[in-house]
């Protein structure tokens, strides 16, 4: 079972590692993380880099794709070379997924069209340019696309995934494993739960254009 994790610089690192430490257990699967160019591909902190060991053009057919997302992402919507690879991946994978903004390269390569998906809560709204109905919900699955919210969001995409592909059991004894048991410090990690203020100062920030892939985020 081949999965390829497709990296473009100014990706989210959690986007992809958090997949990859699931995914990768899946078993016979080998993850690969692959670019247009084989290389070291620097994450959006500029603090981070993730070696590229294929490039995208090597695995034309994974059975299984993980998009992840990140501050860059934008700036590879109309990326020729990437959004072919993404096209004809997607015509013959088993599973197309992605994790937050990711979604949006999946809309671009034509993946989302007629589907219902999800991602970041800033970004939702967007998915409906892309032929796709936003669902605000952490995971959502419509046939064989597989999209989840913001980035954390990765690891129970993947859990949800592997517990189809390999069952329950497999999935809860990688939860256990990785000790995936959520307890965060603050009520804090939604939109819809998240203090108003909060909610607005992120909202001032998007609306800034800090948001864009141009620069990290502070």
């Amino acid at each position: 079972m081949i999965i390829v994790i497709p990296l473009v610089d100014g990706f989210t690192a959690l986007d992809a590692i958090g997949p990859y430490e699931v995914l990768s257990r899946l078993p016979e699967a080998r993850v690969v993380f692959a670019s247009v160019s084989a290389g070291p591909v620097q994450a959006e902190t500029k603090m981070v880099s993730i070696l590229a060991e294929a490039a995208l053009s090597e695995i034309p057919e994974p059975d299984i794709v993980c998009v992840p997302g990140g501050l860059g992402t934008r700036r590879h919507l109309d990326d020729p070379e990437l959004m072919r690879w993404l096209t004809r991946a997607h015509g013959t994978s088993t599973w197309t997924t992605s994790v937050c903004t990711g979604a949006l390269l999946l809309g671009a390569a034509g993946a989302l069209e007629g589907k219902k998906a999800t991602t970041h809560w800033l970004e939702l709204p967007r998915l409906g340019e892309f032929g796709a109905e936003p669902v605000d919900q952490r995971v959502v699955f419509d046939g064989k696309v597989v999209t989840a919210a913001g980035v954390s969001a990765g690891l129970d995409m993947a859990l949800e995934l592997g517990a189809k592909i390999a069952g329950d059991d497999w999935a809860k004894t990688v939860q256990l494993m990785i000790e995936y048991d959520p307890q965060p410090p603050f009520d804090s990690g939604s939109w819809k739960k998240a203090d108003p203020q909060v909610v607005k100062d992120l909202r001032a920030f998007a609306d800034a254009g800090l948001l864009d892939g141009d620069q990290p985020a502070s």
